[in-house]
């Protein structure tokens, strides 16, 4: 019998919707999977054969915690994905390094380009928490300067007004197998609200979205049980990476029939 954690956190509005078809999944897979909350002091991780982080959702706040639980978790059994993997991809400074092209980044409250409008955000965080978006330079000077003098790194991007006809296109990637792709809605874009956020609908990638997304994953060796890479298109028509989610991305199982199967195969064939 193998058994398994999906690691979680404290959830008392129910926002994690996939946790039910993962465990079902699982099963069917003959794994036994508990749900456990990564902060839960009383919980034995060694007793796990594999510890999966899937709703960590609080961890930005207490990134250094979380941190320090993956390398313990770690020491003990198999964690998925690996900790090496989780510290480097919480912090999204990370695109410096992926030798690809992704969405045009200033990295600093000083001098800004000149953009129609501008996203402001840490490089820490999740949610578009702590991000706005405006056309007054001035406005997103003062954002990236507060963000600095808190000690965190801001990212300056220009806003992508291709996301609202194109879209924001998600790759999704168990064991390194496409599973399926969606495009999602974008939170920044005019009249979202808090309730479309997650949301989307299946569509076929494109196939230089697909020969980017899996550049950038095979220049990561580590296991990886599930990736989502998230694309949009510049204006000059190419694809960009936005980010490379490898921590604990919503991964739309509801919306493709076998992807909450194709999860289960692929943390069976890694186990």
């Amino acid at each position: 019998m193998i058994t398994c954690a999906y690691v979680t956190f404290a959830d008392p509005e129910g926002q994690d919707d996939e946790r039910d078809p993962a465990l079902a999944a699982w099963r069917e897979q003959g794994i036994v999977g508990r749900a456990v909350r990564w902060d839960d002091p009383g919980a034995d991780w060694s007793a796990f054969d594999a510890v999966v982080v899937r709703s960590a959702w609080d961890y930005t706040d207490r990134r250094a915690e979380f941190l320090d639980w993956a390398w313990r978790v770690e020491s003990v059994t198999r964690l998925l994905n690996p900790a090496g993997i989780l510290e480097r991809n919480t912090d999204k400074t990370y695109l410096r390094e992926l030798g690809v092209p992704i969405v045009p980044t200033h990295w600093s409250s000083q001098d800004l380009p000149d953009w129609e409008e501008y996203v402001v955000k840490p490089a820490i965080s999740a949610g578009a928490r702590d991000t706005i978006r405006t056309a007054d330079a001035g406005a997103a000077q003062a954002h990236a300067a507060a963000l600095e003098a808190a000690g965190r790194t801001p990212m300056v991007q220009p806003y992508l007004g291709m996301v609202e006809s194109e879209g924001e296109t998600s790759l999704l990637y168990f064991n390194r197998r496409l599973s399926h792709t969606v495009r999602r809605n974008p939170m920044l874009a005019s009249g979202m609200t808090p309730a479309d956020n997650g949301r989307g609908q299946l569509r076929d990638p494109a196939p230089d979205q697909v020969e980017l997304a899996e550049k950038v994953l095979a220049a990561i060796p580590q296991a990886l049980l599930y990736a989502r890479v998230d694309l949009v298109r510049l204006s000059d028509g190419r694809p960009a990476v936005m980010e490379l989610e490898l921590t604990e991305p919503y991964l739309y199982l509801r919306y493709e029939p076998t992807a909450a199967a194709n999860l289960a195969s692929a943390l069976r064939e890694l186990l």
